[in-house]
């Protein structure tokens, strides 16, 4: 049986085209690992700022606001942002608080808000609520749900070795079985100009960029629950609360190739010395950690659409670090894109996330 669609890849970016292409037609997804969300949608930070990124990706993100907020009860609840600075790190402070709009407070104040800062290392903070913390898992769940309430089927387990042209599309090889669709939606995450090449679809030039995670017990036994994400100025680090304990990341951006990634020790002690730089509480022990790739196109803006040389390949790819902050209008832009309809975007937007674009 012809598939109208076949989307490659589980991470929230598949799973939300599924739902949004289930309306239009019969849909099969393929996820090469056990369980979706594997790679890097399962090791994101979860957290919607929408100001944060590109103005493409600040589009995205306010046009997935409302789904956020409200589809099936809404994913997000209340968690704030806050940057910090030393003392000679002034210009680059206020450069970081202008873009992300965030109003400078007193030291004082900031260690209200998180009681481990060193007064005698930070010099400035700047913070607002304007950022909430994303249920993943139920974003997923939601989508999911969706797609197969319509019909979708989604195969885990199902490594995709072969894509071929026929007549009246693509035909898919897993090693367990060949599939047949009209449309192929190439949202393969790190690997998405692997499948391209694949496909005889030139690649876009995307690049993997390792990002560490690790997981902290809570400073000095606080309630860290409450407490903002926080910056160091120019991202040089980040820790955010989860589950009782906090994460925290070098935040570096380290090319690599597709692969299962995980951290690197020497990057993540670094990191850990920068947050520490900045607070009372000092590092004893890791509970756990990690590593994500963040894939980008050249430019840092997504990718979504049909290849202009081979139009029944489409991409929806270059997430980076935003596929759940914008997935909502991602999956449903792919889709009005697809069903030629009105996308409610203007043209600069579409151009700049056009695969077209990197031609």
């Amino acid at each position: 049986m012809t598939q109208d669609f076949i989307i490659i890849g589980g991470g929230i970016a598949g799973i939300s085209a599924a739902a949004r292409l289930s309306h239009l037609g019969s849909v099969l997804l393929l996820e090469a690992e056990e369980n979706l969300a594997h790679h890097a949608s399962g090791r994101s930070a979860a957290l919607f700022e929408p100001r944060y990124g590109l103005a493409p990706v600040v589009a995205l993100s306010f046009a997935s606001e409302d789904h956020h907020r409200h589809a099936e009860g809404g994913v997000l609840s209340p968690r704030g942002m806050m940057i910090v600075a030393r003392k000679d790190q002034r210009d680059g402070f206020e450069k970081d608080a202008n873009t992300m709009d965030l109003q400078e407070i007193s030291i004082s104040e900031a260690r209200n808000l998180v009681p481990i800062l060193n007064p005698e290392s930070v010099a400035y903070a700047a913070h607002a609520d304007q950022a909430w913390d994303i249920d993943t898992d139920l974003l997923l769940q939601n989508f999911a749900r969706e797609a197969r309430a319509k019909g979708a089927r989604i195969v885990t387990s199902a490594r995709v070795i072969g894509v071929t042209r026929t007549a009246a599309g693509w035909s898919v090889q897993t090693p367990d079985n060949t599939y047949e669709t009209r449309i192929l939606v190439n949202a393969a995450g790190a690997w998405v100009d692997a499948i391209a090449a694949l496909a005889g679809v030139e690649p876009l030039g995307f690049t993997p960029l390792r990002r560490s995670m690790a997981r902290l017990p809570a400073p000095g036994g606080l309630d860290v629950s409450r407490w903002p994400m926080i910056l160091g100025q120019g991202e040089s680090w980040y820790a955010k609360p989860d589950a009782g304990a906090l994460i925290v990341s070098p935040a570096e951006e380290h090319p690599t190739t597709p692969h299962d990634a995980w951290a690197d020790d020497m990057v993540l002690a670094e990191g850990l010395a920068r947050y520490e730089e900045m607070v009372t509480e000092p590092v004893t022990r890791m509970l756990a950690n990690w590593a994500g790739l963040r894939t980008f196109a050249p430019d840092r803006s997504l990718v979504i659409g049909p290849d202009p040389k081979v139009p029944s390949f489409v991409w929806l790819a270059g997430q980076g670090g935003y596929g759940f902050q914008t997935a909502p209008a991602a999956s449903q832009l792919v889709a009005d894109l697809i069903a030629s309809r009105p996308t409610g975007f203007d043209s600069a937007t579409l151009h700049a996330l056009s695969p077209a674009r990197l031609r």
